[in-house]
């Protein structure tokens, strides 16, 4: 844990990291080319994109029913291709037959998200495979065009929450940071940046949904790519909260042949205990079908998922309010023992990240002795503690190791049990 400075989050960092929870979209030409891989040399054309029954509400209101309280759409992936008609390419959705090139994915994917009551995020791969001039490395030229679609992004859909910055493929590639973060942070002085450039939340290193232990809020260098091993410096440790990105199924973008690899339940539960249970926040992808809607085993494994979140994690039988406070430790006491088999605790951020050890105590039922039954690092935004279920007739948060004083915004105690 950095400890040269307190360094705090701002205000919108600690929105961010209550969100916890979020839907990935990979959706655009590339959908309709089977086999279709980040960097293909193979030619694709506009004229094979037509989603005829394309519903972002479906997108949406399956994200809302399970529990997500974000979305990120891929705007334009690596391929090049524009989601929207985008006045300074001809690789767009106005050049293809879906709504007679008047159709516009983001538009609708917007509005279906401030409809729901989901916050909006667009992908934008800075790495460019259709821009002749990224290719022939005219770095001015390029600048010019990624601003240029970046302020239609910013300037015609309304407030957007998060922008997505993907690096992979921009290894080596030199951009002017500074010109494009300055017109990003002029059009939408309350976005949050993903990993590359001014960002606002970071990458946790892999594809596998996975944060580890421990999973500091406060970095001092940054992986902003898959292919790249050696970790960005910074000029100074930031505040950067982790989000943890995975697939449903073995692709990123829809494919016939994958149905066979959708997560199953038991695996998306581990993921969830690994992300969200250790601090960071979980984007889960989805890529929706040829006809535009998420596919249908997709679709019941996600609602299965945020339904057996809901069903471990709405009703604790213990919280914060049943703690007392003495002697240094969080302590809850009770004359009738009970089972518990999960601890959920979380930091007060708003003045910086403190704890960086803790131990979990239980008071035993018969015997009433204390017994330490974890320790952990970090808590951050919240640490899922999941123990075999055991009897007790009290809890104790002892924080072992920390800077300045810690402040416990929540404890909750659950017994779920094996229903």
């Amino acid at each position: 844990m950095i400890t040269t400075q307190q360094v705090k989050p701002t205000a919108r960092q600690l929105e961010y990291q209550a969100w916890e929870f979020g839907l990935f979209i990979h959706f655009g030409l590339r959908t309709f080319y089977e086999g279709y891989v980040d960097f293909d040399k193979r030619t694709m054309s506009p004229t094979e994109f037509n989603p005829e029954s394309l519903d972002c509400g479906q997108w949406l209101r399956t994200a809302k029913e399970a529990g997500m309280e974000y979305a990120v759409l891929t705007a334009k992936h690596h391929d090049g291709f524009s989601n929207w008609p985008s006045k300074y390419t001809d690789f767009s959705v106005a050049k293809s037959p879906w709504k007679d090139g008047k159709g516009d994915v983001v538009r609708e994917f917007i509005a279906e998200c401030r409809h729901h009551n989901i916050k909006p995020g667009l992908y934008y791969s800075p790495y460019d495979g259709a821009a002749d001039f990224y290719s022939n490395k005219d770095a001015k030229a390029y600048d010019d065009y990624f601003i240029n679609q970046i302020t239609e992004l910013l300037s015609n859909y309304g407030e957007i929450d998060i922008l997505w910055f993907d690096g992979a493929g921009s290894e080596g590639h030199e951009y002017d940071w500074e010109r494009i973060i300055l017109k990003i942070r002029s059009l939408q002085p309350n976005i949050l940046i993903f990993n590359m450039a001014d960002p606002d939340f970071r990458w946790v290193g892999n594809e596998d949904g996975l944060a580890p232990i421990p999973c500091w809020n406060v970095v001092s260098n940054l992986d902003f790519s898959i292919y790249v091993d050696e970790l960005e410096d910074l000029e100074e440790p930031i505040w950067l909260p982790a989000e943890c990105d995975v697939q449903m199924r073995d692709n990123w973008f829809y494919s016939e042949n994958d149905e066979h690899s959708v997560k199953s339940l038991e695996e998306l539960m581990g993921i969830y205990y690994h992300s969200v249970g250790r601090g960071a926040n979980l984007l889960l992808n989805i890529g929706p079908n040829r006809e535009g809607l998420l596919p249908e085993k997709d679709t019941s494994r996600l609602l299965e998922f945020g339904a057996e979140i809901s069903e471990r994690f709405h009703g604790p039988i213990v919280s914060i309010d049943q703690f007392g406070y003495r002697d240094g430790k969080w302590i809850y006491e009770t004359s009738e023992p009970h089972l518990i088999d999960h601890i959920v605790i979380q930091e007060d951020l708003t003045d910086g990240e403190s704890v960086s050890r803790f131990t979990i105590n239980a008071i035993t039922a018969k015997t009433r002795r204390r017994l330490s039954i974890h320790e952990g690092r970090n808590i951050g935004n919240k640490v899922i503690v999941p123990i075999p279920a055991i009897n007790v007739r009290g809890i104790e948060l002892e924080i072992t190791e920390s800077k300045g004083t810690p402040a416990i915004k929540e404890i909750f105690v659950y017994h779920h049990g094996n229903a």
